[in-house]
């Protein structure tokens, strides 16, 4: 309850300090005279492209959800995309009214916080990868493998809380007026600095699991030829998956900073009027990044992996290297080989 408190909190905070501390500094208007709350008008054609695109995106991981397991923890990224979408919905419908306050928060509520999920995603990810690649593979993370998620998602409950003290301070006046905005602006930044972490614990996995013949001499390469991208064969090689995460931490990381430096800005500085900057380093990096699990969806590889590594010697995974991890045959096939995927379910 907390992990979804929190965001929200920070932003009915963040919209107090918008309208009580910096509505002086906004002097966007209708044609009525209205203040325009977010400082500018939205341009419809963005939103509208932006909308395809995550809907497409969207689609096509509810299709990979149902197609493979059904995944509890895949539905951070699904519901995620979704509301992105809903997101930019919203800001076509706060643009035919730009003086609603009301329509304005449900829009950032929805473009803001949506992204909080993809953070989470690539959190419990690394963590079920590296369970499923067995405890040599655990022993090359910096943080034990079942805290992963926990440790970073509560980190950006922390930096959450952060944000919304200082939004709540900024809007009291007086001195803490003038502190709020630095606290806030230090939780945005302790919130780079968590997952700048995250992606260090990512680069250090990857090399020291590189480095063990268990995970590297065994495997059969990764051969995109051969793999079928709405299949829901498993994949044996744990390679490409950790690549795509690595990607994904580039866009949030470029996301990020963004943030930081529109928020040091004021609510109404050059990169929060600016749309166009909202676009480049905000949706398109979170889109891209995203994207890339429609084409590899992670549970076809953590399933494949734990199927590979999970409790074998070093002769058993040589033995079941040789089979191809690329062949068309069914779970059901794998079954009659390895044993009953549901033995290794991990949800």
């Amino acid at each position: 309850m907390l992990q979804n408190a929190a965001p929200k909190i920070a932003l009915i905070f963040a919209l107090a300090t918008l309208v009580a501390a910096d509505g002086s500094t906004n002097s966007a208007t209708t044609a009525d005279g209205e203040r325009i709350i977010a400082g500018f008008t939205p341009l419809a054609w963005p939103s509208v492209i932006a909308l395809i695109l995550y809907g497409a995106s969207g689609l096509a991981h509810w299709y990979l959800w149902f197609r493979n397991g059904r995944r509890p923890y895949m539905l951070v990224l699904t519901i995620s995309m979704t509301c992105m979408t809903v997101g930019f919905i919203m800001r076509l419908v706060y643009r035919g009214s730009p003086a609603s306050l009301g329509l304005y928060i449900i829009q950032t509520m929805f473009t803001l916080l949506s992204p909080c999920g993809f953070l989470a995603m690539d959190y419990m990810l690394l963590g079920r990868l590296a369970t499923a690649m067995g405890e040599e593979a655990a022993h090359c993370l910096l943080l034990p493998a079942a805290r992963i998620a926990k440790f970073f998602v509560w980190s950006d409950v922390v930096t959450f809380l952060l944000q919304a003290a200082g939004g709540g301070m900024s809007s009291a006046g007086g001195s803490y007026g003038e502190l709020g905005p630095k606290i806030s602006i230090a939780g945005l930044a302790i919130q780079l600095a968590s997952f700048l972490f995250f992606t260090v614990t990512l680069l250090t996995f990857t090399i020291r699991v590189s480095r063990r013949s268990m995970y590297s001499s065994l495997l059969l390469p990764f051969r995109w030829s051969e793999y079928r991208f709405l299949g829901n064969d498993w994949i044996h090689d744990w390679r490409p998956l950790v690549a795509v995460i690595l990607v994904t931490c580039i866009g949030i990381l470029v996301r990020s900073v963004f943030r930081l430096i529109e928020f040091s800005e004021g609510y109404y500085g050059f990169l929060a009027t600016h749309e166009g900057y909202f676009y480049l380093l905000d949706a398109l990096p979170l889109w891209l990044a995203m994207t890339l699990y429609c084409f590899v969806w992670p549970t076809r590889f953590i399933d494949g992996v734990r199927e590979t590594y999970a409790g074998g010697s070093s002769a058993e995974l040589g033995l079941r290297n040789r089979r191809s991890p690329f062949s068309s045959a069914s779970q059901e096939s794998h079954a009659g080989s390895y044993g009953s995927p549901g033995k290794y379910q991990y949800n």
